[in-house]
């Protein structure tokens, strides 16, 4: 007998049926002796119906009141799920975030979880229930609730999974693992039977959408063995998220291939070649709560220097307006931009151990026409920045010239 934490996300539970089905799953693993806690998301569109009707008040909803707000579409999952389960003879009983509890920081819609109280879950395991918590959801230290932001509902399940000491924390998508790549782009993409944290927490950050990076940064601090499976597939083993340190046999050289449609890149020309100037173009950019990606500054020549950077696509424009108060300030000469690039990076721990994989990479894409206009490394990762239109072309190859369609 084991004691088993599963997610199921806002597609598992997207219909009355789907939560039925979701239901006779829990069951079986019930049925076979294991103890089981479920940790759901809102069906899927409620958060989206519940930001809207915030924003229909206030353009800039409240952090707080918002919280409030969008926390009740999982607790409308959780009382469904424990009626389902209650409806086909499985003693079940639902628990919002704060009554677990789950205690996070006070940060409004991107909170942080401190501590978990399991004792409430513990007693209803004990007692032969199935234990069913809403995810994405805490309190602060006053009461107040608070949420973990999009996706929160992974980093949930696995802070569950780490405080109960889980033997296993079961993630239910609508995928049935981890792919090479994203199947859509490659058809030829094959599900891995295992990555490991590293190279895991390098895709997720890349534009791998499978799981919430905090989630697998929370599953390796507090070593929880955690695995990807399908909602839809009644067989399958998934992907298991493992240590390094577990595999016995050598690593593929590259795990997989992350692409991230979501950028912008930002060029200051002609920036005088001096100590800080790095923190005065992005420091305001900070300020604003920006997140900058990939970041060049060239070799200064005649006292002067190119600064580039890349953005979110969505704060591209707001990006522009802080740097055109800072190039007046700084004396610039020029700022270009463009907002029609893509990200493209090869993940593999293999890399540490492998040269030539740069080389490889930059000479397939030169053989394509395929322009790079960064490049970024890491010790398990090499991302470029390339036109748009060039994505799925450049998937395509390096997915090819890696052997990542030949099964393992």
């Amino acid at each position: 007998m084991a004691l088993i934490v599963q997610k199921y996300g806002g597609t598992s539970v997207g219909t009355t049926e789907r939560i039925k089905n979701v239901a006779r799953r829990v069951a079986k693993w019930k049925a076979q002796g294991h103890d089981v806690v479920v940790v759901v998301s809102a069906m899927s569109g409620e958060t989206n119906r519940l930001i809207a009707l915030a924003k229909d008040i206030q353009d800039y909803p409240d952090p707080r009141e918002l919280d409030v707000i969008v926390s009740t579409g999982e607790q409308v999952t959780i009382g469904l799920l424990a009626m389902a389960l209650k409806e086909i003879g499985v003693p079940a009983k639902s628990y919002c975030g704060w009554q677990v509890k789950v205690v996070t920081d006070q940060a409004h819609t991107k909170a942080r979880i401190q501590s978990i109280d399991e004792a409430v879950m513990r007693g209803d395991l004990k007692d032969g229930r199935v234990v069913i918590v809403a995810g994405f959801q805490g309190v602060d230290e006053e009461g107040n609730i608070t949420t973990l932001g999009r996706g929160g509902s992974d980093t949930s399940a696995v802070a569950l999974a780490a405080a109960l000491k889980a033997d296993e924390c079961q993630i239910y998508t609508d995928v049935d693992g981890v792919y090479t790549t994203d199947p859509r782009v490659v058809p030829e993409a094959r599900r891995l039977k295992t990555v490991t944290f590293e190279e895991m927490i390098e895709m997720a950050s890349l534009g791998s959408k499978v799981l919430q990076i905090r989630s697998v940064e929370f599953a390796g601090k507090y070593k929880v063995r955690l695995r990807v499976l399908s909602s839809f597939e009644d067989e399958g083993e998934g992907t298991l998220i493992t240590f390094e340190e577990d595999e016995s046999m050598e690593k593929a050289v590259v795990a997989g291939i992350a692409f991230d449609r979501n950028e912008a890149r930002i060029n200051v020309k002609g920036v005088p070649d001096k100590p800080g100037i790095a923190y005065q173009i992005l420091g305001p950019i900070a300020d604003a709560n920006i997140e900058v990606d990939m970041i060049i500054q060239n070799v200064g020549e005649n006292g002067t220097t190119d600064f580039s950077f890349t953005v979110p696509r969505g704060e591209f424009q707001r990006t522009l307006t802080i740097l055109r108060e800072v190039q007046t300030h700084i004396g610039a000469a020029k700022i270009d931009a463009d907002d029609k690039v893509a990200k493209i990076s090869i993940v593999g721990v293999g890399m540490r151990s492998h040269c030539g994989i740069a080389s490889t990479m930059f000479r397939t894409l030169a053989e394509e026409g395929i322009n790079i206009q960064m490049i970024s490394t890491s010790e398990i990762k090499v991302s470029v920045l390339v036109d748009e239109k060039y994505l799925e072309l450049a998937v395509r190859v390096l997915h090819k010239v890696f052997g990542l369609d030949q099964a393992a």
